[in-house]
């Protein structure tokens, strides 16, 4: 059970090891200017390796339940989907478990792995666990903790995770072929959450410290995109280089030649990778080699 690219490599991987007799995946929906259906990339996937695949409208609906009954499903794998209730997770004879992109009970929720750049985090992590009532809260299978590299923005982290959460899945569903495991409860505790992001939450606030805002500018990259305002249209900035030293006017930008540089509350940042409104993603060189504004100005 999955939607994104991110459950992709998890699909390929258990369908070789064991095999997968169902996939289910949400309902094609339409996208771009021309408004056509289109697949999950799970749906993808699956259709390339011939499997079978349900697109449930409702995964609370009785023939949606009875299907999967029908299948008589031995495992359930969970990956970047819905929120399931019992009827449902409780369907497999051997359990039905989720592979979550964080060292749970840190980081519950829709948006882990943003969270954690967010966050300035160091490490991070894949959790397994069986699903139980409450998102994100049941018995831990395995768990497996990564170094994130400095400067990794949430898609850098989000590539290099997707292999890894693939071999957890496998593994799991190895723990749970062969009955030798102890789940252990999370501590409550120690929970934290990991809301969804939504572009409304990403506009840059130039009064912060520079390390602070090139976490969050690296945090919400590629989607859905830190953003400021420059010369009155809205502008992207996907990726920076932190610099301690500097001082001037927080949201003051300095271009020199092919580097653009933009002053915070204490620090500076380069800019690598925008966007301008309208236009795809670029290398600040690219951008400035087509720019034709001030050499100095600020960001709103």
């Amino acid at each position: 059970m999955g939607t994104p690219e991110f459950s992709v490599p998890s699909l390929k991987l258990l369908n070789k090891e064991f095999g997968v007799d169902l996939v289910v995946t949400l309902p094609d929906k339409q996208k771009g200017r021309g408004q056509k259906f289109q697949p999950t990339d799970v749906k993808k996937a699956a259709m390339e390796l011939n499997l079978p695949i349900l697109q449930p409208e409702s995964l609370k609906s009785d023939d949606f339940i009875n299907q999967l009954r029908e299948f008589e499903p031995d495992i359930m794998v969970v990956i970047a989907f819905k929120f399931l209730t019992p009827s449902v997770f409780t369907i497999p004879k051997l359990g039905c478990f989720n592979v979550h992109a964080s060292l749970l009970p840190k980081y519950r929720g829709a948006a882990p792995i943003n969270w954690a750049i967010i966050n300035g985090d160091k490490t991070t992590g894949l959790t397994t666990f069986l699903l139980q009532e409450k998102i994100d809260t049941g018995n831990i299978l395995l768990q497996k903790e990564f170094k994130i590299p400095d400067g990794f923005t949430a898609g850098d982290l989000y590539e290099f995770l997707m292999p890894e959460a693939a071999q957890m899945a496998v593994d799991t569903t190895r723990l749970l072929i062969s009955g030798d495991y102890k789940p252990y409860p999370q501590d409550n505790s120690m929970a934290t959450s990991a809301p969804k992001i939504f572009p409304e939450f990403c506009k840059i606030n130039w009064m912060q410290f520079a390390l602070d805002i090139r976490n969050f500018i690296h945090g919400v990259s590629p989607i859905p995109g830190a953003w400021t305002i420059m010369n009155g249209q809205r502008f992207k900035i996907l990726r920076v280089d932190y610099c301690s030293c500097g001082t001037g006017l927080p949201g003051k930008y300095i271009i020199d030649e092919d580097d653009m540089v933009v002053f915070c509350k204490k620090g500076v940042l380069s800019l690598v990778e925008v966007q301008p409104q309208g236009k795809r993603v670029m290398k600040i060189s690219e951008f400035l080699n087509g720019y034709r504004g001030n050499s100095e100005g600020f960001f709103e």
